[in-house]
């Protein structure tokens, strides 16, 4: 069993997930603004975001986060992390966005990835980290740059969102381009 996690930063905290934060992740996946870029069915709903929340509780090699605001602690966000094997040392964010309107555009998005990026590759040893876009996503994809990420290609037809594949661009960081970046 994982212990209990909890990430500070100037602004963010960023903890486990809890059973009531599922009314918060229902809210914010239905904007369009998260779905467009994510693979969210239009269909989705909160039966379906509750029955998920427990199966992946119950899976080691997923990690359910909630973005809060330090001052207040108010949910903002959600991070995922998912296919974390401790053997090979690597993982992938699967889902990471800012779910309060108000607090887009701020810096807390970059601020949330510096703090899971620190979390992943130093207290979990990670040697290696991968996240994906959707074609079009020009902001993630430039503030995944700005952070030391590297794209290893497309992924062609890689997900399905309302009966229409999309291709996935992936990109990946080691440990020593982590270190380089942020400790060098």
């Amino acid at each position: 069993m994982r212990k209990s996690i909890y990430l500070e930063s100037e602004n963010l905290v960023i903890r486990q997930a809890t059973f009531d934060d599922c009314k918060y992740f229902d809210m914010w996946e239905r904007k369009e603004y998260i779905k467009e870029f994510f693979t969210i069915e239009d269909t989705r709903n909160y039966e379906e975001i509750v029955e998920e929340f427990f199966q992946y509780e119950q899976d080691s090699s997923k990690i359910q986060l909630t973005i809060a605001l330090k001052d207040g602690m108010k949910p903002i966000g959600r991070i995922y992390i998912s296919r974390l094997d401790e053997k090979l040392q690597s993982l992938d964010i699967t889902r990471i966005y800012i779910g309060e309107e108000d607090f887009i555009g701020k810096g807390y998005g970059k601020e949330a990835m510096k703090l899971v990026l620190k979390y992943v590759f130093e207290d979990l040893n990670m040697e290696r980290v991968t996240l994906d876009t959707f074609d079009g996503n020009k902001k993630a994809s430039t503030l995944y740059k700005s952070l030391g990420f590297i794209d290893e290609g497309v992924l062609r037809h890689a997900t399905k969102k309302n009966g229409k594949f999309y291709n996935l661009n992936l990109k990946s960081m080691l440990k020593n381009e982590y270190e380089k970046h942020f400790l060098g």
